[in-house]
């Protein structure tokens, strides 16, 4: 293409933003070839305005950021207690609902309702903890579908089903990483499901009893390997440990059955 002012031959011609012409790099600038549009290049720019956007969520739950030399301490959002808190009654009013219809007394009632949350709590915040130590962005939240058929199982003698939240992660996590997260829950409930069936041996009394069977049983189930249960992470990550961690959790379950 030529130059539109002194008919230059020009493989990449530059194309003038006022009058639309074609260019080379001599004639580039408007006052170089005599635009016809000069006065609006020269017309002082308008100030822009800065434009505030509305702050859009791309995602349901909100992650709290933290300064970089606290990222691997272990902390607590005011959003995140109130998650828990919410958590904490409806797990409560399970194992208040559990016990109700083994008619304890008041004493064990209160006993086996605090090892049943305490239970569930520990499986969440080994999560928690295991992420954080990794510099990990890692929160409890509600969910709404679980924590419907928990308030469900509140008062249904068929089924109980304790799944109020799970804690979330976010950041850049291999498989590695996501496999020791995961098992760091259910490793914890088979450590308290042993500590509690040993309680049982040297003290009979129903709510060690049922603290191993509650801790066996959330062990077990989390160690399922499908959807996105803990179980599958753990299994992908590596076998071996998925194999024996689901078998410890067996055993327990079974121990207690029997």
């Amino acid at each position: 293409m030529k130059c539109y002012r002194c008919g230059k031959e020009v493989v990449l011609p530059f194309r003038c933003p006022y009058c639309g012409g074609y260019f080379c790099s001599e004639h580039r600038l408007p006052e170089n070839h005599e635009c016809p549009r000069i006065e609006e290049a020269r017309a002082p720019k308008k100030e822009m305005k800065p434009v505030i956007l509305q702050e859009q969520k791309p995602y349901k739950h909100t992650v709290t950021y933290m300064p970089f030399e606290q990222r691997r301490k272990i902390y607590f959002s005011n959003r995140e207690i109130k998650h828990l808190t919410i958590a904490a009654l409806l797990v409560i009013a399970i194992g208040l609902s559990i016990n109700v219809y083994q008619e304890m007394d008041l004493s064990n009632l209160a006993l086996s309702t605090i090892f049943l949350t305490a239970s569930f709590f520990v499986h969440e915040i080994a999560h928690k903890i295991a992420a954080q130590r990794r510099g990990l962005w890692a929160e409890f939240r509600i969910i709404l579908t679980g924590a419907i058929l928990t308030l469900i199982s509140v008062i249904s003698p068929f089924f109980k089903i304790i799944s109020p939240g799970a804690v979330m992660v976010s950041g850049l996590i291999d498989r590695e990483t996501m496999g020791k997260i995961s098992i760091a829950g259910p490793l914890t409930n088979i450590i308290l499901s042993i500590i509690f069936l040993t309680m049982a041996f040297l003290f009979p009394k129903e709510p060690f009893i049922l603290g191993a069977a509650f801790n066996a049983w959330i062990a077990l189930f989390n160690l399922i390997p499908f959807g996105m249960l803990d179980g599958f992470k753990v299994f992908l990550w590596n076998k071996a440990i998925w194999a024996s961690a689901f078998t410890a959790s067996l055993i327990l379950t079974i121990i207690y059955i029997l």
